[in-house]
């Protein structure tokens, strides 16, 4: 068996960005962008609608960076994490949990979309966007027409569909899920190779992780200037009483994000056997990173570097679930496109039957999968599910501009669920099972 070096050994560049309380760093940026914002912004009179909106253009900048910087190493930092987790493991253990785990991913996902229908229908948060007059272009109003497509006679297809016939186009297109399955596969087929033959692509992939944890670790230290900058953008573009008519839908996804975290807890408890209260304490760092970056892909070395230390979780279980998981486990950006795509629809005074319910569930628990690990990627997947329901993407500019704040909450959301998914397996499928939190 060919000696391996798991990912969490790359931790060691995102150790320093934790013991610098990186999450206050972007909470002061976020409240000095925000005061930026308010007297940038053409309203005060201070400066002129032309000039406010070139000043928000270079405000723009670190946040545009890292974005880009996230988004290029992306692709090969997951390629590389699933890959090696899978010939980490022995092919016994993937046939005994790999459909299990993804059995796993879609029920906590339906989880997240059925709680996020609950409190945005509940709520109601887009009827007091609509009461002020709603998003551009809410005058035509109507119900969103039923798709006539048998989904019976798209499954066959949406099945096959699923393996890319162009792995290469997959990459470049960004979509993820393509990148995903083509990554098992390979990792699979690796499996098989003798030893002196895959001792070479092991230590490729090892050396590719070790360039993308360099990159992030550089694209981190600009965290709480894109932060600033971004807020800052956003208000002196919008003002300040957009931003503040929009907090009532925050308030609902962030509610949303909240009763799924007591999910997972309750999963800890009863599935995991473990205290909730200790498990907390156990990933704080993790969460605190994620709520930092928001990206779940830039965090993984740590994640998977708290369940080995913290959890007690065992190798084989850890370097498959977090690298898969950071990919396709994506239940808070679930809960936010289902709050999001109701919202939009109540604020352009759309009304939605069961069917239209069920369609957009459908393609909500689809579009989380191959959302991006990265800053901005769930909004990136919203659109396609918005037009997929019939719903004007208009208002989507308002909801970029936010974004940033509640991929914050929600990234926190995803790498507990990730966590969870680790303790829980560990308890069924691990082995040399350390003492937990």
């Amino acid at each position: 068996m060919i000696e391996f070096r798991p990912i969490n050994h790359l931790s060691e560049h995102l150790d320093r960005l934790i013991k610098g309380q990186l999450w206050l760093k972007v909470i002061v940026g976020l409240v000095l962008g925000a005061g930026a914002g308010v007297l940038l912004n053409p309203s005060t009179g201070l400066l002129t609608e032309e000039v406010s909106l070139r000043l928000a253009d270079w405000l723009d900048l670190p946040g545009q960076i890292f974005m880009r910087l996230v988004q290029m190493i992306m692709i090969p930092l997951i390629f590389t994490s699933i890959l090696t987790g899978i010939v980490s493991n022995t092919s016994e253990n993937l046939k005994s949990f790999g459909l299990r785990l993804l059995l796993y991913f879609i029920f906590t996902t339906a989880v997240a979309i059925i709680l996020g229908l609950f409190v945005t229908l509940i709520l109601k948060p887009g009827q007091y966007v609509l009461s002020l007059g709603g998003f551009p272009n809410s005058n035509e109003s109507g119900t969103i027409p039923v798709e006539q497509t048998n989904l019976m006679d798209n499954i066959p297809n949406t099945i096959s569909n699923l393996i890319p016939n162009n792995p290469l186009e997959s990459i470049l297109t960004g979509e993820m899920l393509g990148v995903v399955i083509f990554t098992i596969i390979i990792g699979v087929a690796i499996t098989q190779l003798q030893d002196d033959i895959a001792r070479p692509i092991i230590r490729f992939s090892e050396a590719v992780q070790k360039i993308c944890m360099i990159v992030v670790s550089w694209a981190m230290a600009l965290v709480p200037y894109a932060v600033f900058g971004l807020i800052a953008a956003l208000l002196s573009r919008t003002g300040f009483e957009i931003f503040l008519g929009l907090g009532y839908y925050m308030g609902v996804v962030i509610l949303g994000l909240l009763l799924l975290l007591l999910f997972y807890l309750l999963m800890v408890l009863v599935v995991g056997k473990q205290s909730p209260l200790k498990f907390l304490k156990a990933i704080k760092e993790p969460q605190l990173l994620a709520f930092s970056t928001a990206s779940s892909a830039a965090v993984m070395p740590l994640s998977m570097k708290t369940a080995d230390e913290k959890l007690g979780i065992s190798s084989h279980i850890r370097d498959f679930v977090i690298p898969v998981g950071a990919t396709i486990n994506m239940d808070g950006t679930a809960l936010f496109q289902c709050v999001t795509t109701l919202f939009m629809a109540q604020a352009y005074g759309i009304e939605l039957t069961i069917m239209n319910l069920l369609l957009i569930t459908f393609t909500v628990v689809a579009a989380s999968i191959g959302t991006p690990a990265i800053p901005g990627g769930g909004v990136i997947v919203l659109a396609s599910v918005l037009q997929s329901s019939g719903i004007p993407v208009d208002g989507l500019i308002v909801i970029i501009g936010i974004d940033r704040i509640l991929g914050m909450f929600r990234t926190s959301v995803n790498v507990t669920g990730d966590l969870t998914a680790c303790l829980i397996f560990n308890r069924f499928y691990g082995s040399e099972q350390n003492e937990g939190p």
